[in-house]
């Protein structure tokens, strides 16, 4: 049976919140077996991240296919889930890799990555940047402030330009990373004050790069490509246009993900008449980092405890997983599938309507939320659970082991673990134990 955290607490939930019923949404997890389920709660304990390395090699395959005519640059947005083992089966694969910060720019060449393939987009500049330019690092500036320190510390310099091109769009508003309510990148309208820094230190800017938001709705992405390209008119020496990631996936069965073979092809004509019209060749770069890594992870959970609030309330299952392991559904409302793995074999599949929350004692511990709003339940209908059954919470590989509630409860991290081709599956994080939870505490 898996190892399971126990900590005792009280879950919150408002009476007058919205309920709507959900049917199944999957039979069974995307790429695990009942069996490996098993296998592996019995191996690591629960919970625990699982990743396909099949799954993240089909998806490497059509980044490296997307449509182009001229160079190309697969970049992968290594902010999605970091870990090392991670960023090596797609180096291996031929994808380079988009860091978000100076610490993620280390870490991946920690992870054996060459700083060559490494390319730098950071709200936070860091302070170290001199050193990670010279190591052989690029980077985009993201502001006016970041081009002019460029500028001052290595006159003369290439660099990347990152431009907001007035248009967004995401799964969210808290996705959205273009457009007037977005602080990301130079504002299109400042472009001037950029030539002027530019000018003023002999910076060659190579590239021209954008990102308008995870989850991006295709046509939006297009035509913030075409804005950005009508942009790269104003660099002569540009010669890298960079159109940054956010192809939407579909982890639920009636979402419809991204087709990259399609969604270039307009994309590969623009660069072509380009070229007609200027004689430039531009080299084509995009970095997504959901479309390579969410459907090819997952959350292994446990069924922890199982109450019910009476026939005017709900049957709550409550796992050993929460908001201090996956993050998205308290941030976005989002929905990721669910299946129940039941330990005991049984004769049938009765169903269940049920609201499945996490181990936090936080009210908005909840892992199935309304779409519409993180705080409102939504009833899911599952495989009748019982206490010490399984929990496959798939789509789980992107923007969620990356992007925990740093041990609330003081719960820690979970393990990782990577199902090999071979079907062999390979520990790649081990779980943190309490005394690394305190280990930098500095008591009276």
């Amino acid at each position: 049976m898996a190892r399971r955290i126990h900590a005792p607490g009280y879950f919150f939930v408002d009476p007058l919140a919205r309920i709507e019923k959900l049917g199944p949404l999957m039979s069974e997890p995307r790429f695990l077996t009942a069996s490996q389920c098993k296998d592996i709660a019995g191996r690591f304990g629960t919970p625990v991240y699982v990743y396909d390395e099949a799954g993240l090699k089909r998806s490497a395959r059509k980044v490296l296919d997307f449509p182009r005519p001229f160079g190309f640059t697969g970049r992968y947005a290594m902010k999605a889930c970091s870990n090392a083992a991670i960023l090596q089966v797609f180096h291996q694969m031929g994808l380079e890799m988009d860091a978000s910060s100076g610490f993620e720019a280390r870490r991946a060449m920690r992870a054996g990555i060459p700083a060559q393939h490494i390319s730098l987009s950071a709200q936070e500049f860091p302070n170290d940047f001199v050193d990670l330019l010279r190591a052989g690092i690029s980077i985009n500036a993201c502001s006016l402030k970041q081009l002019r320190a460029l500028g001052e510390a290595l006159p003369g310099n290439r660099v990347g330009l990152r431009i907001n091109p007035g248009l967004g769009s995401g799964s969210s508003h808290k996705t959205n990373v273009g457009g007037p309510s977005s602080s990301f990148g130079i504002w299109h309208e400042r472009l001037p004050e950029a030539k002027e820094i530019i000018g003023r230190f002999d910076l060659e800017v190579f590239r021209i790069h954008t990102h308008i938001g995870s989850g991006s709705d295709p046509a939006v992405w297009q035509k913030s490509a075409l804005l950005t390209l009508g942009q790269v008119e104003g660099f002569p020496a540009a010669t890298h246009l960079n159109l940054g990631g956010g192809f939407k996936v579909g982890r639920m069965r009636e979402e419809v993900g991204t087709d990259l073979s399609e969604v270039g092809v307009p994309i590969k004509a623009a660069l072509e008449d380009f070229a007609r019209l200027t004689g430039r060749k531009l080299h084509l770069e995009i970095e997504p980092g959901t479309f390579l890594v969410a459907n090819a992870g997952c959350l292994l959970a446990s069924v922890e405890d199982k109450t019910t609030t009476g026939d005017e309330g709900h049957v709550f299952l409550k796992l050993d997983a929460g908001m201090s392991d996956i993050l998205r559904p308290t941030l976005y409302a989002a929905q990721q599938p669910m299946t129940v793995v039941p330990l005991a074999k049984k004769s049938g599949q009765e169903m269940e309507s049920v609201i499945v929350v996490g181990h936090c004692c936080e009210s908005g511990d909840l892992l199935t939320p309304d779409p519409s709003d993180p705080v409102r339940l939504k009833e899911r209908s599952l495989v009748r659970a019982e206490i010490g059954d399984l929990m496959v919470i798939d789509g789980a590989g992107a923007y969620c082991a990356a992007m925990q509630a740093k041990n609330y409860n003081s719960f820690p991290e979970a393990p990782e673990a990577l199902l090999r081709e071979s079907g062999e599956i390979t520990l790649i994080r081990k779980r943190q134990t309490l005394d690394q939870i305190v280990q930098n505490e500095v008591p009276l």
